[in-house]
């Protein structure tokens, strides 16, 4: 049912990373709350089907989030849709499940470009549109690995850590003198393919999920409660769960007792390698 009365209502919405998971959810949700969607993401096919399923008004715009010169045309062509962009929202990117000592570098390179440059390059182009309106508002997905460095993801931590400086940064700057509401998600395990999609060392995708991901939070309840978040004004959103939930509370009370933690889970990953034993990173899985 059409929620006409929320403050999605009539808004033109923009969600990357579209055609499954979070994103997926978040279109499906802005479009019942009465939005109309910029779907995009890789899968023409998939953001497609998702447009027809919706039962809002959707415009699908693909393409790669990392073919950044492309993006100025593909701004224009979202733009020319409604005239405007009201909200963005910066979800795509990609995992990590590998220790740093085997990480080559251009696997590190591929995540920062993917899930820091991307949604900083996207936002950099469609933010003056929204300056010259003083309106508008935008939002990232992070992750607990924003505020929690885990082991088997150097690399995905580094680049959720980074979104969190950039955007933090840039509501300082923009917030108070254009109207610009921005916000930081950090989702905790949410079932998805994030798992199944994470690079390994090589930059191959791992080809299968993980049991924190399989148990995770659903991606309905997860893109309401963000967009619920986004309503009442929050600058942080975060939705974890358990010891996922604990560790950013730790990081804040004890910060030296959740170091001490997360280096016995390394020194535990440290060992199997050395013995040449399969790494089995399922005990501390998160998205």
């Amino acid at each position: 049912m059409t929620e006409k009365g929320s403050m999605f209502a009539d808004k033109i919405a923009w969600v990357t990373g579209a055609s499954s998971g979070i994103g997926q959810a978040l279109a499906t949700e802005l479009s019942a709350r009465g939005a109309s969607v910029i779907l995009s993401g890789r899968r023409e096919a998939e953001l497609k089907r998702l447009a027809k399923a919706s039962g809002g008004e959707t415009l699908v715009l693909p393409f790669e989030a990392t073919d950044f010169d492309a993006l100025p045309a593909i701004i224009d062509k979202a733009l020319a849709w409604k005239g405007r962009i009201d909200i963005l929202i910066n979800n795509a990117g990609v995992s990590q499940r590998c220790l740093a000592l085997d990480t080559e570098f251009e696997t590190y390179r591929r995540i920062m470009e993917i899930d820091f440059f991307a949604p900083l390059r996207l936002t950099q182009l469609v933010l003056p549109s929204m300056v010259a309106r003083r309106s508008g508002h935008i939002s990232v997905i992070s992750s607990v690995a924003g505020k929690v460095g885990a082991p088997l993801r150097t690399g995905y931590c580094a680049a959720k850590h980074a979104v969190i400086g950039y955007f933090d940064a840039l509501r300082a700057e923009i917030a108070a003198s254009y109207g610009i509401g921005v916000s930081v998600v950090l989702p905790g395990s949410v079932r998805t393919a994030v798992a199944k999609n994470a690079l390994l060392a090589d930059g191959s995708a791992r080809g299968r999920s993980d049991e924190n991901i399989d148990n995770g939070m659903e991606p309905a309840r997860v893109a309401a409660i963000i967009l619920d978040g986004i309503a009442a004004g929050r600058r942080e959103i975060p939705i974890a769960e358990g010891m996922e939930l604990a560790a950013m509370d730790l990081r804040k009370a004890n910060p030296d007792a959740l170091f001490d933690l997360l280096g016995k889970e390394g020194a535990r990953l440290a060992a199997l390698r050395a013995s040449g034993a399969s790494i089995d990173p399922k005990r501390i899985d998160r998205e």
